[in-house]
C-alpha cells in the first residue's frame, strides 16, 4: 500500500495563524501545475508498480482548481503509477468553493472524500482568523456536499484561539454533530514564526494564547465527541464507525507515500525521507532543468525508534512493545518501559498487555511524553 500527497500552494489570502507553504499570485497557477505533472514523470523514489491506495490534493487551497487542471494531474499520476479502483481521493477544500456544480464535477473527476476547511462558525472569530468564507458559506457547504451525496467528508476545526470561548467552541461542536459530519479533525492554535499571529502577539495586538483555555477546550472536544458515537482514533481525529481518513492514518501506520509540489514530503516505508523545496519560484525552476527540487535524508535506527514512538502515541493503538522489541531490539522495551512507569502513575499513559497508549488526561500532553520517551 502506498499513498500520493500533491500540494497545490495557492490560497485566495493568507490566514492569520497559517504557516504552510503557498502563495496569493494566482496568476502562476498554471506553471507551478505544469512543473507538479513534470515532477511525477521525473520521480524515481518508489516503483512504479506499487499500487496506490491513498491520493490527498492538500495545501494550499486545492478547491481553487479548475476541473481540468485536476484532470491533468490525475493523467500524469496514472501514466507513472497504478491507481486502486478503491482508492481512496481526497480533496481540501474551502466552504466558499463549494458549490453544487463544482461537487459533481469533483465527484466525475474520482474524488470520494472532501476536507472541509471550516475552522471555526463564529463569525467573529473567522474575520480575526482572515478566513475568505462567512460562518452562513460554512453551514451551506455542508448542506450541499449532503445534498449531492458525497457521503464521505471531513470537518476541521480550530480550538483555543485568542476570542474563542469555551460556549462558543461548544456551539461549534455541536453545530458539527447536529449536521452529522462523519469525521472532524480539530486542532489546537499553535503561534509559528513568521505567522501573521505571531507578528501580532508581539505587537500586543493580540492576546497570546491561553494554554489552560486549549486544554480545557480539548477536554471538551473529546467528551462531547466521544459521547456522540464518534471514535477518537488519533489525536486530533475523530471519526463516525467507517469513516477514518485512510491517507492520514497510513502516514501514522509508517507506510510509503510520494508527494509531489512545493514543501511535500515523501517518504520510502523504510528509512529513506525527502521533501521538496518550499519555494515556488526555485521548485520550477528545477524542474525546468530536469532535476528533482528536493533534499533527502536517511533516518538513523534511532530516529526511526522516536519517530515510532510519536506516531504510535498519537493513535488509538498506541505504542505496540512488540514492534519496538523486533525492529529495534529487547533493550529498547525496557527503557521504554521504566520512563513510561512516572507517567503510568500520573495517569497520563495506561499500558494493556504489550501496548502503552495515553489516557485521556495524557492526550493534550502528547509531544511532551513522546519526547521524554525519545532516544
Amino acid at each position: 500500500m502506498a499513498g500520493i500527497y500533491i500540494h497545490i500552494p495557492f490560497c485566495r489570502q493568507a490566514c492569520t495563524y497559517c504557516n504552510f507553504h503557498f502563495s496569493t499570485l494566482l496568476a502562476q497557477k498554471a506553471t507551478i501545475l505544469q512543473a507538479i505533472k513534470r515532477e511525477i514523470e521525473l520521480t524515481a523514489l518508489m516503483s512504479p508498480q506499487e499500487t496506490i491506495e491513498t491520493i490527498y490534493f492538500g495545501g494550499g487551497t486545492p478547491s481553487l482548481l479548475l476541473p481540468e487542471e485536476i484532470e491533468n494531474i490525475f493523467q500524469a499520476l496514472r501514466q507513472k503509477f497504478i491507481i486502486s479502483d478503491q482508492a481512496e481521493i481526497t480533496l481540501e477544500a474551502n466552504p466558499d468553493d463549494i458549490t453544487l456544480l463544482a461537487l459533481q464535477q469533483w465527484k466525475t473527476l474520482t474524488i470520494n472524500r472532501l476536507s472541509l476547511g471550516v475552522q471555526s462558525f463564529n463569525e467573529a472569530e473567522l474575520k480575526w482568523m482572515n478566513r475568505a468564507h462567512s460562518a452562513a458559506q460554512s453551514l451551506q457547504s455542508i448542506h450541499d456536499i449532503s445534498a449531492a451525496g458525497v457521503t464521505n467528508f471531513s470537518v476541521d476545526l480550530i480550538f483555543g484561539s485568542p476570542l474563542l470561548t469555551n460556549e462558543d467552541f461548544k456551539k461549534n461542536i455541536e453545530t458539527v454533530l447536529g449536521l452529522g459530519v462523519p469525521h472532524v479533525s480539530a486542532y489546537a492554535l499553535t503561534v509559528e514564526p513568521k505567522t501573521i499571529l505571531h507578528s501580532h502577539i508581539l505587537s500586543k495586538k493580540t492576546a497570546p494564547v491561553d494554554e489552560v483555555r486549549q486544554a480545557e477546550q480539548f477536554v471538551l472536544l473529546v467528551e462531547m465527541m466521544e459521547a456522540a458515537g464518534y471514535e477518537h482514533y488519533e489525536i486530533s481525529s475523530f471519526a463516525k464507525p467507517g469513516f477514518r481518513s485512510k491517507h492520514n492514518s497510513s502516514y501514522w501506520r509508517g507506510t510509503s507515500y510520494y508527494g509531489f509540489g512545493p514543501s511535500a514530503h515523501s517518504y520510502d516505508g523504510n528509512n529513506k525521507r525527502r521533501w521538496n523545496i518550499a519555494n515556488n519560484a526555485l521548485y520550477q525552476k528545477s524542474i525546468e532543468n530536469n532535476t528533482l527540487p528536493c533534499e533527502e535524508e536517511i533516518l538513523t535506527p534511532t530516529q526511526q525508534l522516536n519517530e515510532y514512538i510519536m506516531i504510535g502515541l498519537r493513535t488509538i493503538e498506541g505504542l505496540d512493545m512488540t514492534v519496538v522489541a523486533s525492529r529495534f531490539g529487547e533493550d529498547k522495551v525496557g527503557v521504554i518501559s521504566k520512563i513510561a512507569e512516572s507517567f503510568i502513575s500520573q495517569q497520563l499513559l495506561v499500558k494493556d498487555h504489550q501496548r502503552l497508549a495515553l489516557t485521556k488526561k495524557g492526550k493534550f500532553l502528547a509531544d511532551g511524553i513522546a519526547a521524554d520517551l525519545f532516544f
